[in-house]
């Protein structure tokens, strides 16, 4: 039998190549795959700032913006403009939305509400009342998960369950998401944007949300304060009773400084 070595070679040369690109691909799955929106990175990122000074902006980070600004989602606005965009996050209804909500009504000020699967089914009636009042709601996901650590189904399935529940019991389409924990991915905001949702992070944060560090109001009026800057996308969490005790005063501090409060629908770039 006649061997042909030129044809053996070039199969060993293909099994070599196909070896390689498996091991390659096995390597690196946790950080790129494949997905109906292109090859992405998958790589968890946790959203974080580093504050200005001066009430200048701060700086949000070369990955964050480049991922958020691709993507056209929305994290800080322009820098020439006195705007501020107020925005809470609900994970739980803790006693503190009412009175949030009535300093709102107060002060004319309307803020986006991110809410989670539990915070509509054990206050529905104040999620009615965010949006017959004019308030924004935004998706939080139904069980608050870390999205880059599940697939692309688990998170379809999260947000829309939640955007559907929203829809038929109050005649209400949500269009912005904020990731839970500020953990994304270039993926998992490249595939939220297929589901005809704007992610929304933000440009100040302090820590809120903290139960065990509640009573320090004139702390929580600093933070505020002393960061306000254009354009910025304040994120705060409607669980804190500190919150709901300053609020007023901040949103008239805040206005006798210059600033504008604008709801996410009036964000500029």
């Amino acid at each position: 039998m006649k061997i042909n070595i030129k044809k053996i070679s070039m199969y060993l040369i293909c099994a070599i190549i196909l070896f390689f690109s498996i091991s390659a691909g096995n390597v690196n799955k946790t950080s790129v795959e494949t997905s109906s929106t292109g090859i992405v990175s998958n790589k968890k990122i946790e959203w974080g700032i580093k504050r200005g000074k001066n009430h200048e902006q701060p700086n949000l980070g070369e990955e964050n913006k480049r991922i958020i600004d691709k993507y056209e989602g929305i994290s800080m606005g322009n820098s020439e403009k006195p705007y501020i965009y107020l925005t809470f996050d609900c994970g739980y209804e803790a006693g503190y939305t009412e009175k949030i909500l009535e300093v709102l009504k107060q002060n004319d000020v309307k803020a986006t509400f991110f809410i989670t699967g539990h915070y509509l089914n054990s206050a529905s009636d104040l999620v009615k009342k965010m949006i017959d009042e004019g308030h924004i709601i935004g998706n939080h996901t139904v069980d608050h998960i870390c999205m880059p650590e599940v697939s692309e189904e688990e998170i379809k399935e999260d947000v829309m369950e939640l955007h559907t529940a929203l829809y038929n019991k109050f005649n209400y389409e949500m269009k912005y998401i904020r990731p839970p924990k500020g953990e994304y991915s270039e993926k998992t905001v490249a595939y939220t944007n297929t589901l005809g949702y704007k992610t929304v992070m933000w440009s100040f944060a302090y820590d809120d949300w903290d139960e065990n560090k509640q009573g320090r109001e004139e702390y929580g009026k600093n933070k505020i304060l002393d960061n306000v800057h254009n354009g910025e996308v304040m994120l705060l969490h409607s669980t804190s009773k500190d919150n709901s005790n300053i609020l007023d005063y901040c949103i008239k501090q805040i206005k006798s400084m210059g600033y504008e409060f604008k709801s996410l629908d009036e964000f500029v770039t």
